[in-house]
């Protein structure tokens, strides 16, 4: 007989996005035309100056082994480029390079997590966030973020938790957020900051997303006095640059924290390609000002989705602070039909329409607070956004087609009516 899986394997969710991702393909593959903004993902090429470094660098021979902690150069060059950006000052020691940024959640875990210990996570969340932070035996403490305050992180659920938990250790911090838009104040840092510094708590703050602020700019935890001590701060390649299938990111922290991912990073993957890392940081060098042109241009179609599905009747979408999400609420659709916002999503892909759907994420898909919201990415053609809008408007009034699909889909009946307030 095959030996048996672990506790942990079971209890694991996959990304969401990932698992719509394959329906659609499906769906795809049979003839059905999809629409697809489940993803977050780039539609722009990447930049010209990384694709001709990463060439040059495996005709170089740039293909062996590099240092766990990333190449000195990469290194220098991510230390240089959030020191410009976002009025840091680090080296190359506070530095270590990944595989992307999610990598870093389990390092984080595993260099600062004890089996009881508490961690605050702002929800709704990223969905890997609570696989990880269960490997390490800890416990996720839940704060939910409203609309009401844009989604921003409420620093009372930070001091009661810090107050009260029986062992409060770490906090996740996403901003701009995933799946929101949500943007975390340089106030609301200002204040986490106080309520924290000196005490044993580590902060992974998220930052994929940090090039896509719409109002102002981004602004880091790490950045706070003291703070280097005590965050982690994460970034990726994939967003800002459009390199997501080159897998590439980096934290920022204190020399310590970074020798101490070097060693996880050692024992779990060895080193991150060092063509990669040198595309990478061709990438922050020479590819900021096709970044910024792109940023402008998910801006737009950001705004764009907004205001179309505002006109949607019975959907409500704030505008989001950052990122290429718009996070709108369809609580008042799932209430008439009596449907959840996951089998919304799934019915918009599978049973409104024979021939095309959309797909996008329910909230749940991001912890029980998503509840009654949709997901939906920009990153399509403004066409395709705009034929996304107008399907969505038609789809929710198929009540025949709606009480049809929960027929054959009973798990998706919405048992208790959602908050619309």
């Amino acid at each position: 007989m095959p030996p048996s899986f672990t506790r942990f394997s079971a209890t694991v969710q996959p990304e969401g996005a990932f698992a719509v991702l394959a329906v659609a393909r499906r769906l795809q593959a049979a003839g059905k035309d999809v629409i697809e903004l489940e993803i977050g993902d780039s539609p722009f090429p990447s930049p010209e100056s990384a694709i001709e470094a990463g060439i040059e660098a495996i005709r170089a021979g740039r293909t062996t082994y590099g240092p766990s902690v990333g190449l000195p150069e990469f290194r220098a060059a991510a230390a240089a480029y959030v020191n410009e950006e976002h009025g840091l000052a680090v080296s190359a020691d506070n530095v270590v390079a990944g595989p992307g940024a999610k990598t870093f959640e389990q390092l984080f875990c595993e260099a600062f997590l004890e089996p009881g210990d508490g961690v605050l996570v702002f929800s709704p969340h990223f969905p890997t966030y609570p696989a990880n932070i269960a490997r390490r035996g800890a416990r996720m403490v839940l704060s939910s973020l409203r609309a009401s305050r844009a989604f921003r992180p409420d620093l009372d659920d930070v001091r009661r938790f810090l107050d009260e938990d029986a062992s409060p250790k770490a906090i996740f911090l996403n901003s701009p957020h995933n799946p929101t838009g949500g943007v975390t104040t340089e106030e609301d840092l200002r204040g986490l900051a106080a309520l924290i510094r000196g005490r044993d708590i580590a902060v992974f703050s998220d930052e994929p997303y940090d090039c896509m602020v719409w109002d102002g700019r981004h602004h880091s935890l790490v950045a706070q006095p003291g703070m280097l001590d005590q965050v982690v701060a994460a970034y990726t390649f994939s967003k800002s640059f459009s390199m997501s299938g080159w897998r590439l990111g980096y934290a920022v922290s204190n020399p310590d924290t970074v020798r101490v991912f070097d060693l996880l990073t050692n024992t779990a993957l060895s080193c991150v390609p060092p063509f990669t890392q040198l595309a990478g940081a061709a990438a922050l060098q020479r590819g900021r000002t096709e970044r910024d042109g792109r940023m402008q241009e998910f801006h737009r179609k950001v705004m764009l989705l907004v205001a179309g599905l505002n006109d949607v009747e019975g959907v409500s979408c704030l505008t989001p602070g950052g990122t290429f999400y718009v996070f709108p609420s369809v609580a008042a659709i799932c209430n008439r039909e009596g449907i959840t916002s996951h089998g919304l999503a799934l019915y918009l892909l599978e049973g409104a329409d024979d021939k095309l759907g959309v797909a996008c994420l329910g909230g749940e898909c991001f912890g029980a607070a998503g509840s009654g919201f949709l997901r939906l990415s920009c990153a399509q053609p403004d066409d395709r956004l705009k034929a996304a809008v107008s399907f969505l408007a038609d789809a929710v009034t198929r009540r025949d087609r709606i009480a049809s699909y929960l027929d054959t889909h009973p798990d998706f009946r919405l048992d208790t009516p959602y908050d619309v307030g």
